[in-house]
């Protein structure tokens, strides 16, 4: 289940710092002591974003092992859904659940997706009252948990750009290689490259190309170091070319 956190997109300081206003903004309105941005890290979840308000006992980089964990925010991820614990005090399912030793008693968060649809935390907030959280202060985290996935598609695609840059430019990169003139001895047909060293004409190629390399006799060479081969491939019903 895990397998798919393990490739984790690099989230820009600049990106940062937006989800810390996001987080922020959050607490404030609300009047809440926390708020916060979670983030799956293969095998824990941790904070990622931690809003800087008075009586916010999360900090970045707190971390738990997921599976089993029993925090709100294993329930959002595995089930994709909204959750809203009102008061987890009275709430038989949340009522032993490690946030409490930290006095948070009530709790809604959504989902954060990444582009592909795979699970990259959550976005939620937690007070130390019973709080069931107005359907206004719903409408402002879900419309704040747009603007972190939107970011994270700027940042999926910015990737994938850059990951086919560096592609053309390897490529642009092997044509320049093989441009101009390349030295070749006319005895052994051995090529010198751009360092001077000498090298096999196939070891060059498939060192600053993507071309291999398979081995094999033609016709011309076949009769005249093989006269016996056309004798061989008639009997055996080969064709008369050999490869290796």
């Amino acid at each position: 289940m895990m397998e798919q956190y393990k490739n984790l997109l690099e989230v820009p300081a600049d990106t940062m710092g937006k989800w810390q206003e996001i987080v922020d903004i959050m607490t404030d309105i609300i009047g809440i002591p926390a708020g916060l941005i979670m983030r799956l890290n293969d095998p824990h979840i941790e904070v990622f974003v931690s809003s800087e308000s008075e009586g916010n006992s999360y900090h970045p980089g707190d971390k738990e092992v997921f599976l089993d964990s029993g925090l709100y925010c294993e329930t959002v991820i595995k089930t994709n859904d909204k959750l809203l614990v009102p008061n987890a005090l009275i709430d038989e399912k949340w009522k032993d659940n490690p946030d409490i030793k930290l006095n948070m008693i009530s709790y809604l968060g959504y989902p954060i997706l990444l582009p592909d649809g795979n699970p990259f935390g959550t976005i939620c907030v937690l007070d130390n009252k019973e709080n069931a959280y107005s359907p206004k202060f719903e409408k402002l985290i879900k419309k704040f948990r747009s603007l972190v996935q939107f970011d994270l598609a700027t940042i999926y695609m910015n990737k994938v750009l850059g990951d086919e840059n560096k592609r053309l430019n390897d490529y642009i990169a092997e044509i320049r290689t093989l441009r101009g003139i390349l030295p070749i001895c006319m005895m052994c047909k051995n090529v010198r490259d751009d360092k001077g060293y000498w090298k096999q004409i196939e070891a060059f190629i498939e060192a600053n190309t993507d071309v291999g390399f398979s081995h094999s006799i033609c016709p011309e060479c076949a009769e005249k170091h093989y006269p016996d081969m056309d004798l061989l491939s008639s009997n055996l019903g080969f064709s008369g070319h050999v490869s290796c």
